[in-house]
């Protein structure tokens, strides 16, 4: 079974545009897990444009299904609050200070080190490790000697030639994921998953353990609303 992890990180952006405490960040959380899913991430920065850190403390407190943080480790904030609040897992993202949203994964094989390093200090803490790559095999098989529990295959790159090429657009994520299963790495995926490609997605790319959904689940949410959303998406992964 894929798991379906919903990125809350849209609501508090929404929430901090107003100020105020509206929409409340924990109770979608709970309204999420309420209506079927699995796991709630979020992806705090260090300038709290959405999430906050008082937002991930206090969901530690509340979430009862599987608690992602991602974030960029070499922020020692960012490390400094995982450690602090243990979520079930962290997802390593090698975002720049300021940027809008993750485009890109570790490369693995120039960062080995510094990712082993890193972490060895979370799975010390008994933090289960993902860290985003691209689907490239080179990349992949080195996540296999980080010591990473998992791999997060970064899918902008599938969503943007789905609609002219989907087996195209799914080939390198096919190949990536049989890969990392043959070096016994679990698999998440995502970024710009929707509606419209998840289910191809899945039924192409196996294993697939979880996938982190947010900006197209959050939009599709203000027209179908969030629990029927999250049953569609959840149905998606059949």
């Amino acid at each position: 079974m894929t798991r379906l992890s919903v990125n809350i990180n849209k609501i508090a952006t929404l929430r901090n545009s107003r100020g105020g405490n509206n929409p409340d960040v924990i109770q979608v959380a709970l309204d999420c897990e309420r209506f079927g899913a699995e796991g709630i991430t979020v992806h705090p920065r260090p300038d709290e444009r959405h999430i906050r850190y008082a937002d991930v403390r206090a969901l530690k407190e509340v979430v009862t299904t599987e608690f992602n943080i991602e974030g960029n480790p070499m922020e020692q904030s960012f490390i400094d609050l995982v450690l602090e609040v243990r979520p079930e897992q962290v997802t390593l993202v090698p975002d720049a200070l300021g940027q809008i949203t993750s485009n890109h994964g570790w490369d693995t094989i120039q960062h080995q080190g510094l990712l082993q390093s890193l972490i060895a200090q979370f799975k010390e803490a008994g933090i289960r490790t993902s860290i985003f790559v691209d689907p490239v095999l080179e990349l992949v098989e080195a996540a296999s000697t980080t010591g990473a529990d998992r791999i997060e295959l970064y899918t902008e790159p599938y969503a943007d030639i789905f609609r002219e090429n989907p087996t195209q657009a799914v080939s390198a994520y096919r190949k990536a994921a049989f890969r990392a299963s043959q070096l016994g790495l679990g698999i998440n995926a995502g970024h710009d998953l929707s509606l419209e490609n998840l289910a191809f997605f899945k039924a192409n790319v196996a294993p697939l353990d979880e996938v982190s959904l947010g900006h197209a689940l959050i939009c599709d949410a203000l027209y179908y609303g969030l629990e029927n959303t999250i049953q569609l998406y959840k149905r998606s992964l059949k």
